[in-house]
């Protein structure tokens, strides 16, 4: 069916006193991803491409992680360029569970924010957020745009909050997101340990995005 017909037979589905099913979080997710790839310009006038990572971005995702600071990456668990890390975050692609959303500009992946969402269980209302922004494209609202795209998704989506979790030493960021309406809502010092066991604090932000919603019976 072409698609000004099936919208046109969509529209009067209510007048025939027949209600479409609700849509599924996948379903929603979908509808949410068909603006993109999305043109923006950043506060300097630097035009960039927000879209989902792909697989073919596979090489530039693994440089663009490389030219941030290890010690910015420290929630990123397998080592870049592994084979677990391939799968995991270029090959194995799941938006359902994980959408990573990437910002482009002059060729180059400049930032990247990814959208986690539980299929089930207590936290099912609860996104997490992690973001990573290019050293030579800081401060120039990178992670704020990707931000308030993944709140964006996260409503489309029905999620009702989000949460983010830093170590310490991130106070950039960590700020970027407060100006984006996150809140701290745990602050436990020296609680990380990276692999060479230096301890960092651990920084738990949040966010209500929107009312809660009647969840009860939608879990596993």
């Amino acid at each position: 069916m072409n698609a000004a017909p099936r919208k046109l037979l969509l529209a009067n589905l209510p007048l025939l006193g027949i209600l479409p099913a609700a849509k599924t979080g996948l379903a929603m997710l979908e509808d949410a991803l068909e603006e993109y790839p999305l043109m923006q310009v950043l506060e300097e006038g630097t035009a960039c491409t927000i879209r989902p990572l792909q697989r073919e971005d596979e090489a530039a995702f693994i440089r663009f992680l490389g030219a941030v600071p290890e010690i910015d990456r420290l929630f990123i668990k397998e080592r870049l360029g592994s084979r677990g890390f391939r799968s995991h975050w270029c090959r194995d692609l799941d938006y359902d569970s994980a959408l990573t959303l990437i910002a482009i500009a002059h060729d180059h992946i400049i930032g990247q924010i990814t959208l986690q969402q539980r299929q089930g269980g207590w936290k099912r209302h609860i996104g997490r957020v992690h973001s990573l922004t290019h050293p030579e494209y800081r401060d120039i609202g990178v992670s704020g745009l990707l931000i308030q795209h993944a709140i964006e998704i996260a409503l489309h989506c029905g999620l009702t909050r989000l949460e983010a979790e830093f170590n310490g030493e991130r106070a950039a960021a960590i700020r970027c997101f407060e100006t984006a309406g996150f809140g701290e809502m745990l602050r436990m010092p020296e609680y990380l340990y990276d692999m060479a066991g230096t301890p960092h604090d651990w920084v738990l932000l949040g966010m209500q995005i929107r009312p809660p919603a009647d969840l009860a019976g939608a879990g596993d």
